[in-house]
């Protein structure tokens, strides 16, 4: 059996999934949130292979530390299903946000691993040190298999130095490794390789833009199976218009509102990170609200879904111009696979590029992979839904 368990760790949260990795059947998924808090934290699990109204726990939880919270998660694998001992993960596959310029690929983790894992915590201080804990949670509970660390930024590590290198001081940039390093890897390295399995063509001759567009969002263009460049950089601030982040912006604004607003450095941090994007311009974070109040007749709603698709359809054409022939558009991710007037609003115009989207299967809801692009369009314009834990146990399984 090729069964993986895949961790994805946070400061104050764990969600797992039980994989088959081949062929890709889920067996059990989980959430423990408010790990660490003041008083109790919640813990939602599901058996996925139980009939429908069965195998469910969900319940308040006493989890004080991520190790608490795997003694948890294995007493409600215990109690609930599928059990372990049934089915025992042959190894466990662990997010990890930011890999630097130093993994390029899934890693058997070992402590010089590890080591670099905390040494490049600077670079994402909200996740690393998370995932951290969660490997050394998930080793004390499970010892005995390997555990892998795959990176969120290994997939962009095939960019070119002209398209991850940013245009400063480069004594500065290389003592404080700044430079692109692009997120999302996972999702995207998913979605490129099971469009292409769509169209019924080798990856190897693609050249596609996959576009996440979730609460965070970025683009990337994929040739021959390969990131030659993506939106979000040093870190997940840069590119696309998202939830609640701006994307790019002058950055002259930054020293202008020190002086002007008196924001200091955490003041900024917090006004772009959490303050901007669609909740700064239309009062709504979740897309689904935004649209609604568009709808409804909000001009500040729909002006924020205008400067959302507007950023949208420039990355598509810069990575048009970056990439010589578009073969296909893939759209994913919460907002990509179920927001139709994103996706229309995203492609309008495009037709000179041999960009056509076909109004009535852009409107069709579908729970898988779909052509939304009319018969005649040269460029493919696909919904592919995203599987980051699914891609997580193959690239686990493939190093193990």
């Amino acid at each position: 059996m090729s069964i993986v368990l895949v961790i994805n760790s946070g400061s104050s949260s764990l969600k797992y999934q039980l994989i088959e990795a081949e062929p890709g059947a889920m067996l059990a998924t989980g959430l423990i949130e408010r790990i660490g808090g003041e008083g109790r934290g919640h813990l939602t699990h599901r058996d996925e292979t139980a009939d429908e109204g069965s195998g469910t726990w969900d319940a308040d939880v006493d989890v004080p530390d991520h190790s608490a919270a795997f003694d948890v998660m294995l007493e409600a694998f215990a109690s609930t299903g599928p059990s372990l001992d049934a089915n025992p993960p042959i190894a466990v596959g662990h997010r990890v946000v930011q890999g630097g310029a130093r993994f390029f690929e899934p890693t058997v983790i070992t402590n010089l691993v590890k080591i670099n894992i905390e040494e490049l915590a600077p670079l994402a201080p909200l996740h690393n040190p998370a995932n951290l804990e969660g490997i050394d949670a998930a080793e004390r509970a499970f010892p005995e298999v390997p555990h892998v660390a795959v990176f969120d930024t290994a997939f962009h590590q095939t960019m070119p130095p002209a398209a991850y290198t940013y245009a400063i001081d480069r004594a500065i940039a290389a003592k404080h490794r700044v430079r692109r390093y692009g997120f999302h890897g996972t999702s995207h390295r998913y979605v490129s390789r099971t469009a292409a399995e769509f169209l019924d063509r080798p990856i190897e001759v693609l050249r596609m833009i996959v576009l996440h567009l979730g609460n965070g969002a970025s683009a990337c263009a994929i040739s021959g199976g390969r990131s030659v460049e993506t939106s979000m950089g040093m870190t997940p601030l840069e590119g696309l218009v998202m939830g609640t982040r701006s994307g790019d912006i002058d950055p002259a604004v930054l020293p202008y509102l020190q002086h002007r607003v008196g924001l200091d450095a955490d003041g900024i941090d917090e006004l772009l990170n959490t303050r901007s994007g669609i909740l700064g311009l239309g009062g709504h974070r979740d897309m689904r609200d935004l649209i609604a109040a568009s709808q409804a007749g909000d001009r500040d709603a729909t002006l924020a879904l205008e400067v959302y698709t507007h950023r949208v359809r420039s990355y598509v054409g810069a990575y048009a111009a970056q990439l010589g022939r578009v073969d296909a558009i893939v759209f994913t991710a919460g907002v990509g696979e179920n927001a139709s007037i994103v996706r229309e609003w995203s492609l309008a115009g495009l037709e000179g590029f041999g960009v056509e989207v076909d109004v009535e299967r852009n409107r069709e809801r579908g729970s898988g992979s779909r052509r939304i692009s009319t018969d005649a369009s040269r460029v493919a314009v696909l919904v592919v839904p995203t599987n980051e834990e699914l891609e997580i146990a193959r690239q686990t399984l493939m190093v193990v």
